[in-house]
C-alpha cells in the first residue's frame, strides 16, 4: 500500500505543479486519508499485540490487513481513473530539467551568433534589445528552477527559446538594414515632395470655402494649413536626421526617424485632404442639395415599411415620423446667400445613422 500510495501521491503533486488547472488533490484526499487510517490501524495493532498470540490479536491483525488491502485497492481505482493525467504530469515534471537545459543551450547559441557577426551589428538597437531579453529570460528560468517551480520553469524555458529565436532573427536581419534604410530614405524623400505638392492646394481650397460658403462650414478647418505645414517641416527634420544616421552607420536609428517622418506626412495629408474634400463635398451639395436628402428619405421609407411588416408601428412609428420632421427642418435651414450646407449634411448624416440604428433594433426584436 505504501508503494502504491507514494506513486499516486507523487503523480498528484506532479499534476498540481505542471498542470494546476487539472489539480486532483480534492479527488485524492479521501483515498489518501484511507491509506493513513489503514496504516495507523496496522501500527496500533503492532504496538498492542506484537508477539501476542490470542484471538483478539489475530482479529486485530486481520482487520488491519483488510484495511491495508482496501486502501491499496482504493489507490488502484484512483490511479486507474486518472492514469493518463498522472503519467503525463510525471513525465512532464521529469522532463523539466532537460527543457531548461535545452533552452539555455539555445540562448547560448544565439548569443554566440552575435559574437561571430560583424562587430558593427552589436551597436544596432534591435540586437542590443534582443540580447537583453535573452539575459532576462535566462535569469527568470534560473530563478524558477531554484524555486523548484516546474510550471514556472516550463513557461520560462519557452520564453528563453522565444527570446533566443528573436535574437537570431535580429542578427540575420542586420546585414540588410543598411539597404533597407537607403531604400526607405529614397521613398520618404519622394513622399515629402508629393505631400508638399498637395499642400500647395490647401490655401486656395480654404480660400474658396470662405468665398463660396457660410463661414461655419469651414470654421473647424481654420488651423489645418498651419498644422499641416508644421507636420511637413517635422517630416523634413526627421528625414535629415535619418540621412545623418545612415551615413554614420546606424541604419536602425535611420529607420526609426523614417518611421516618424511617415507619421508626420500621413498627418499632413489628412489635414490637407480634409480641406480639399470639404470643398468638393460642399460644391456637390450646392449643385444638387436634394441628392443626399432624397437618399435619407428613401432610407426612412424603408424603415417605416419594415415597422409595418414586422408589426412594430406602435413601438417605432412615432419615432420614425419624428425623423421626417428632422429632415424637413434641415432642408428649411438652407436659407440666405450662403446657406450652411455643412450643417445640413451633418444633420442628414445624423438622421441616417439614427434610422439605421432603429432598423437594426427592429430586426433584432423580431429574432
Amino acid at each position: 500500500m505504501d508503494k502504491r500510495q507514494s506513486i499516486a501521491s507523487s503523480g498528484v503533486d506532479a499534476v498540481r505543479s505542471v498542470t494546476p488547472e487539472r489539480d486532483l488533490s480534492a479527488q485524492w484526499a479521501s483515498t489518501e486519508k484511507a491509506c493513513f487510517d489503514a496504516g495507523a490501524a496496522y501500527l496500533a495493532a503492532v504496538e498492542q499485540f506484537d508477539g501476542i498470540v490470542t484471538t483478539q490479536a489475530q482479529a486485530a491483525f486481520q482487520n488491519a490487513a483488510h484495511g491495508l488491502g482496501e486502501a491499496a485497492k482504493a489507490v488502484d481505482r484512483f490511479y486507474s481513473a486518472h492514469r493518463d493525467t498522472l503519467e503525463h504530469a510525471r513525465s512532464a515534471l521529469a522532463a523539466t530539467p532537460r527543457l531548461a537545459q535545452d533552452a539555455k543551450a539555445a540562448a547560448e547559441k544565439a548569443q554566440l551568433a552575435v559574437a561571430s557577426a560583424d562587430p558593427a551589428f552589436t551597436d544596432y538597437p534591435s540586437i542590443r534589445s534582443a540580447w537583453r531579453a535573452v539575459d532576462a529570460a535566462v535569469a527568470s528560468l534560473d530563478t524558477m528552477m531554484s524555486a523548484r517551480d516546474a510550471l514556472g520553469a516550463r513557461t520560462a524555458a519557452a520564453n528563453v527559446r522565444e527570446a533566443a529565436s528573436a535574437l537570431e532573427e535580429a542578427v540575420a536581419a542586420a546585414p540588410h538594414r543598411a539597404k533597407e534604410a537607403r531604400s526607405a530614405l529614397a521613398s520618404v524623400r519622394t513622399r515629402v515632395e508629393a505631400v508638399s505638392t498637395r499642400f500647395d492646394r490647401l490655401a486656395p481650397a480654404f480660400s474658396a470655402l470662405l468665398r463660396e460658403f457660410n463661414a461655419a462650414s469651414s470654421a473647424d478647418l481654420s488651423g489645418n494649413e498651419r498644422l499641416s505645414a508644421r507636420h511637413i517641416e517635422q517630416a523634413q527634420e526627421d528625414l535629415s536626421a535619418a540621412r545623418a544616421s545612415a551615413e554614420c552607420g546606424d541604419p536602425e536609428q535611420s529607420l526609426d526617424y523614417i518611421a516618424q517622418a511617415r507619421v508626420h506626412l500621413s498627418d499632413a495629408e489628412k489635414l490637407v485632404d480634409a480641406v480639399t474634400e470639404r470643398l468638393e463635398m460642399l460644391r456637390q451639395a450646392k449643385s444638387d442639395p436634394t441628392s443626399k436628402e432624397q437618399a435619407v428619405r428613401f432610407r426612412l421609407r424603408d424603415a417605416q415599411q419594415l415597422a409595418v411588416n414586422r408589426g412594430l408601428v406602435a413601438e417605432w412609428g412615432s419615432v420614425l415620423d419624428a425623423q421626417l420632421a428632422r429632415i424637413d427642418r434641415a432642408n428649411a435651414a438652407l436659407t440666405g446667400t450662403h446657406p450652411d450646407y455643412w450643417s445640413y449634411l451633418q444633420d442628414l448624416d445624423s438622421i441616417s445613422s439614427f434610422i439605421t440604428g432603429v432598423i437594426d433594433r427592429m430586426r433584432g426584436s423580431a429574432r
